[in-house]
């Protein structure tokens, strides 16, 4: 920690003022940045960490408080007008979580005469005084329960729908999650803007030489399917590893299959899975990697198979356009809208169709092709860029 960190104590105090020079410059701009952790960025993180990083360097004059729960990483204080402040205490409870963003984020949004809070991860303070910008990235939780813990199952239920009734604006990323944030809480379509997430600069094309190198590393040189995300209930891995073992045993393709992502709790289910797998041996998991590791991992891919229940967006597939890796994905919630013509649509309940799509992907140069080509095409709707554009829009609409 240096001289210039604040961190807000039980005492009132009196906050930073905007960088030296610049005071009475423009708006006073809060953040909710809590989930911006070094080497820890999941889906969420990454959406703050690329919108908010373009916010600051974009709008010199204005002034952004990034409101961290942590000590938090020099290298997000990404421009002079930046000020970053510490609010106790880390907020990973709902007990927690209420505390956080109901008494101390209040107190730090008064002391800062905010102009605007801008939230990246769907939590708000409960009648605000100031403008709320929310973005709530997608409603699992109402839609499948059954995969979050009793506590926080309660906490979104309860909450999230107050949440998305006091924001002035909400933002989410894609039209499949506007609507169904509209249509579960009463919410005018109107109040909810669309700010597609984007993909980052690291994903790209690799040449033969690196994806050797790359499959030789992990697969013995082999090609392999790849997927890439939590091992959360939602994202269906059970079923994924049915489909490849079916694929296996209707196939002598070598093809093997890497999973790339951190265990999440109900893990033991995909385990069991997994050791009574005749194709066990083909089956490569990584557990976290770093996100050049990752790009990597995708980049040599052979394809992507991305096959989740329910995603609001679903950022690995507009990575593997990136990357020109076709991709097979999941033919409900937001994938058809972000894979587009670029996907092959699978059932994400049919072992069967997840098998069949991964059979046509191997065995037809055409398929492969044609997926390819479609990918150059979608990849154009995405970009942080335009992210966060769309998400600087919304904060506009809070001023008209």
């Amino acid at each position: 920690m240096n001289k210039n960190d604040t961190i807000l104590n039980d005492k009132p105090q009196s906050l930073p003022l905007p960088p030296e020079g610049e005071a009475g410059r423009g708006l006073v701009i809060a953040i909710n940045t809590r989930l911006l952790i070094k080497n820890k960025l999941e889906g969420i993180g990454r959406f703050t960490y690329e919108t908010v990083k373009r916010l600051c360097e974009n709008h010199p004059e204005h002034t952004f408080y990034l409101l961290f729960d942590r000590m938090y990483d020099k290298s997000y204080v990404f421009a002079p007008n930046v000020v970053p402040i510490i609010v106790p205490f880390q907020s990973r409870h709902p007990f927690l979580w209420w505390f956080w963003f109901h008494v101390q984020v209040p107190r730090v949004l008064k002391s800062l005469k905010a102009d605007v809070f801008v939230s990246t991860d769907g939590y708000i303070p409960l009648n605000c005084k100031i403008p709320v910008v929310n973005v709530i990235h997608d409603l699992n939780f109402e839609h499948n329960p059954q995969h979050l813990t009793p506590l926080v199952r309660w906490y979104y239920r309860k909450f999230f729908p107050q949440y998305a009734r006091a924001a002035t604006r909400i933002a989410t990323v894609s039209t499949f999650s506007k609507l169904d944030i509209a249509q579960m809480y009463g919410i005018d379509e109107n109040k909810i803007d669309v700010v597609y997430n984007g993909v980052s600069s690291e994903f790209k094309s690799l040449g033969l030489y690196d994806k050797n190198v790359i499959k030789q590393k992990y697969t013995s040189g082999e090609n392999y399917f790849v997927y890439v995300g939590s091992l959360h209930p939602r994202k269906n891995i059970e079923r994924l590893l049915l489909a490849f073992e079916q694929f296996k045993q209707q196939s002598t393709s070598p093809m093997k299959l890497v999973i790339v992502g951190e265990a999440m709790f109900m893990a033991q289910t995909i385990r069991a899975v997994y050791e009574k797998s005749t194709a066990h041996n083909d089956i490569v998991f990584t557990g976290r990697v770093s996100n050049k590791e990752l790009a990597e991992l995708l980049g040599a891919a052979f394809a992507l198979v991305y096959v989740p229940l329910f995603e609001g967006f679903g950022i690995p597939i507009v990575e593997a356009f990136a990357c020109n890796v076709p991709v097979i994905t999941s033919n409900t919630t937001s994938m058809p809208e972000v894979g587009g013509e670029a996907a092959l649509l699978v059932n994400p309940e049919d072992v069967n169709s997840i098998a069949e799509a991964m059979k046509e992907i191997a065995n037809n140069p055409k398929t492969y092709e044609r997926l390819q080509e479609n990918a150059k095409i979608q990849l154009q709707k995405f970009s942080w860029d335009k992210t966060a554009d769309a998400l600087w829009g919304a904060i506009e609409k809070c001023f008209k």
